[in-house]
């Protein structure tokens, strides 16, 4: 595991040159230079030197950070900003009493169970359980195999199983084995409190159920894409990718109107206009920046609450622009944030907020 120290030379890299605050939705809305990478390069280039402490103030200000990457994509000198801050994160945390009380709310044993409790709730009110695999459709030739693909279904569907069962509806038309694992959180969450022991510690459980061959490991979460490449798999894709890649024609009889949010851990959305072309009577309408950060970001929205608020009050102005009767997005962090942007700017009658796949499991006709 890697220091502080360790970052030495890329934290000295840093040019100071400012292009990270034209991006960064933190700066944007305070004006504060400590809430960009610069400024907390300043302050860990003197913690380094013995000049400052690693303090609660510092603390303060790594906190303040949505970990939305932006300032990585556009930093000249390719610094890899998040994983400075998250390890500047864990050397403060692993000596303060709330760090260990945190530290042990998320460990297997109690964020685990917290999960599958309510996941075994959640089950008992649907009055269903799930097998383990899916079959193949019906409609596959003899000749064919299904594609095999392992189901990294994220924590929130563990809990509510909504984004789940339209993804298993839309796949019910294709010829696919749907295999599900035991996985635990993808992990992304312990990185943002400090805790990359425990990230380290899911990330290995995660990568020995991967015991069989498969086509594609499938996400329906832009976070947990991100954060299982960054274990360093190749065969993620997401599942508008999938769909993107195998066209089907959803078909909508009443004509609806959509817009979408980019979520910040979404690399790339080629598969938009794709799987925009396979809708029948939906209508496109992009809003002002579209990939612009909800605000929202898990603990952040918790830690800076005013300033998450009104990052999503941006977000939801522009897209209540649209008009749009749907706004779609790839990630549940980013459902609760377009949520909390309408309420923060008292739109309690707004578009409707759906997983992208959700939406298209609405479809009248899917073939």
């Amino acid at each position: 595991m890697k220091t502080l120290k360790d970052y030495a030379e890329d934290i000295n890299k840093c040019s100071k040159c400012g292009l990270c605050q034209s991006v960064c939705p933190v700066y944007k809305e305070t004006g504060n230079d400590c809430a960009v990478s610069r400024g907390k390069f300043v302050m860990l280039d003197g913690v380094l030197k013995g000049d400052l402490k690693l303090d609660k103030t510092i603390n303060k200000y790594l906190d303040l950070c949505l970990k939305c990457g932006k300032c990585k994509e556009f930093c000249p000198s390719d610094i890899d900003v998040c994983r400075i801050f998250e390890t500047a994160k864990y050397e403060y945390v692993k000596k303060t009493f709330w760090g260990k009380i945190v530290w042990m709310l998320e460990s297997k044993y109690i964020f685990g169970c917290i999960i599958k409790v309510l996941g075994r709730v959640q089950k008992l009110l649907n009055n269903s359980r799930n097998s383990n695999k899916i079959a193949a459709c019906s409609k596959a030739l003899p000749a064919q195999r299904p594609l095999k693909l392992i189901y990294f279904k994220g924590c929130v569907n563990n809990v509510y199983p909504k984004v789940e069962n339209a993804l298993k509806k839309v796949l019910s038309n294709y010829d696919v084995e749907l295999i599900e694992k035991d996985f635990e959180c993808c992990g992304l969450p312990f990185l943002s409190s400090g805790n990359i022991e425990r990230f380290e510690q899911v990330k290995e459980y995660n990568l020995s159920l991967l015991d069989e061959t498969y086509d594609y490991i499938l996400t329906d979460c832009a976070s947990c894409e991100d954060t299982l490449r960054d274990y360093g798999l190749h065969k993620v894709i997401n599942i508008a990718d999938f769909i993107a890649q195998n066209p089907k024609k959803f078909i909508f009889k009443k004509p609806v109107k959509i817009t979408f949010h980019k979520p910040c851990h979404l690399k790339d959305i080629n598969f938009l206009s794709q799987i925009l072309k396979m809708c029948e009577n939906a209508e496109y309408i992009e809003m002002d920046g579209f990939d612009d950060c909800c605000g929202f970001a898990g603990e952040f929205a918790l830690k800076n609450n005013e300033i998450s608020r009104a990052i999503g009050k941006k977000k939801a102005r522009n897209i209540l622009k649209t008009d749009a009767d749907y706004v779609l997005s790839l990630c549940p962090s980013c459902t609760l944030g377009l949520h909390q942007g309408f309420i923060a700017n008292g739109n309690f009658k707004h578009p409707k907020i759906k997983n992208l796949i959700e939406f298209l499991a609405l479809a009248d006709e899917i073939n």
